[in-house]
């Protein structure tokens, strides 16, 4: 069964022009080094192949993701790119498609990398991959400096062709404080000279994201791979290295407008109850499109440019918002979960705060089910 849009309900506008600016700031602000985009998890809810085709027209040539599958969507979406890189771990039986898609998954230890090898070399190929180096992160990859030498390894099995080397940050502390991803640099500094012995020549390097990128600029290598600044959050602060603004803006619509005395409960098991005669809205977003149940009595919407307080529990496909007295909003009117209206605004980080979450968390977690739709192209 294919995907079932939820056509009646809210929607998700991803404002392209926006992702290109985010781009080009981003960009303009590396100097020498290059821009590796992230992509993955939908483009981190945005729409992973709008994403890929609108940057690659903003001059984009590297992306990330974390599988296969979506490699090879970003390929056919921008099939001129220069890199797409799986960042876990890809299985032997994906060679032939990483092979067919010039996709270069990471190498995360020396089994993994076995394995890679023999089913290129069974496939007819050398594969182009990055050797990942676990310097602090304690997720994927070879562990430094204990497992430097075995990373290095990875140069000579015949079915590989090493590109790159990589690590990933932990932890990025303000500029004033110490912190720990420095000393994650200087492993991977240590491991690089061994590595690239064993390969015969210079690698690709990267170990920057987001925070690191804005923050440490001396970490950024040959390129920085960017994933939630480029979709706006994180880089606010105009005076610091970039700025970028936010580009998913996601709506729904009043479907009734009611009138309520004091005392009126709201919702599962009443947990609002109104203080005064007011009027309510139902609203078509719930829990089961993503809009976190945290944000019951907690979250705010955008009616008619005006902050409305989401009130009682969120059901599983709609919310009420207290709209106050005679408020003059109608059923059909556009609401803004996410976004802007009438020079108000929210964002997926203050959803993020009620939730004790990140905007990360906000972003993907919006169905894949909700119709994205592309503006500013």
């Amino acid at each position: 069964m294919g995907a079932v849009m939820n056509c009646d309900g809210s929607w998700v506008e991803v404002d392209l022009r926006k992702l290109r600016g985010n781009a080009e700031a981003i960009q303009a602000s590396l100097g020498g080094a290059g821009l590796i985009a992230v992509i993955k998890s939908d483009a981190y809810g945005h729409g992973l192949e709008t994403a890929a085709a609108a940057l690659a027209r903003a001059g984009v040539s590297r992306f990330a993701v974390a599988y296969a599958a979506e490699a090879e969507a970003v390929r056919a979406a921008a099939p001129d790119a220069e890199l797409i890189l799986v960042l876990g771990v890809a299985r032997a039986a994906d060679v032939p498609r990483l092979l067919r898609g010039r996709i270069a998954p990471v190498v995360v230890s020396a089994e993994h990398a076995r394995a890679l090898s023999d089913a290129a070399t069974a496939a007819g190929g050398r594969l182009g991959v990055h050797v990942k180096l676990d310097t602090g992160m304690g997720r994927l990859g070879f562990v430094c400096p204990a497992e430097t030498e075995l990373a290095a390894g990875v140069a000579r099995l015949p079915g590989l062709d090493v590109q790159g080397v990589c690590t990933h940050f932990a932890m990025v502390e303000p500029e004033k404080k110490p912190t720990a991803a420095r000393g994650q640099a200087e492993k991977f500094r240590q491991a690089l000279p061994v590595i690239e012995a064993a390969a015969g020549r210079r690698l690709f390097r990267h170990m920057s994201s987001s925070r690191a990128a804005l923050l440490l600029p001396e970490c950024d290598q040959d390129a920085v791979r960017v994933g939630i600044s480029l979709y706006g959050y994180g880089a606010a602060d105009p005076d610091k290295r970039f700025a970028t603004v936010p580009v998913l803006s996601w709506k729904a619509r009043v479907m009734q407008v009611k009138k309520v005395p004091a005392g009126f409960a709201v919702g599962y098991y009443g947990s609002y109850k109104t203080t005064a005669p007011t009027e309510l809205a139902t609203i078509s977003c719930g829990y089961a499109d993503g809009y976190q149940r945290h944000l019951g009595n907690k979250g705010h919407v955008l009616i008619g440019g005006k902050r409305r307080p989401v009130v009682g529990r969120v059901s599983m496909n709609w919310i009420s918002a207290d709209l106050g007295p005679d408020s003059g909003v109608r059923a059909g009117d556009e609401v803004v979960l996410i976004g802007e209206q009438g020079g108000a605004s929210i964002w997926a980080d203050e959803l993020a705060k009620h939730c004790g979450t990140i905007a990360y968390e906000i972003l993907t977690g919006i169905s894949r089910q909700i119709e994205r739709r592309a503006v500013g192209a």
